[in-house]
């Protein structure tokens, strides 16, 4: 026997099959830690999301902006423990460095990410929510 796999064999062929062996029943939970800033994007209808996304592609942190103010008109966060207006002000913070850091490209790209996630969001909640008919 040899330590090495040879030159025409496999690494996964030299080594005993991993998968084949039967579960051993463990359950692994992956939850994201998200910050305050990224915490404070809003659950938004799905239409108004893209609406952000599409702004804050083309003039960084304005999307943004316009997501703080449906935070004031109800929309959810993950950050139920805070108050409206102190999520409105992070959401108005996170537009603040998007548009100061856009000179220089950081803010740009940070502002497309924030409106991908505006999308993602908005399409978990709407899956959440059944339709009223």
């Amino acid at each position: 026997m040899e330590p090495f796999p040879k030159d025409g064999e496999s690494a996964a062929a030299a080594e005993p099959s991993r998968g084949a062996a039967p579960s051993s029943g463990v359950v692994v939970q992956v939850r994201e830690k998200k910050g305050p800033l990224r915490a404070a994007i809003p659950y938004m209808p799905f239409p108004v999301a893209v609406i952000c996304l599409f702004l804050n592609t083309f003039v960084p942190g304005l999307g943004t902006f316009v997501s703080a103010f449906t935070v004031l008109c109800g929309a959810r966060t993950d950050l139920p423990d805070r108050h409206m207006c102190c999520v409105f002000w992070l959401n108005i913070a996170a537009a603040l460095i998007q548009i100061l850091t856009a000179i220089v490209m950081v803010g740009w790209i940070m502002s497309i990410f924030w409106g991908m996630d505006m999308v993602i969001l908005a399409s978990k909640y709407s899956a959440l929510i059944p339709p009223t008919s």
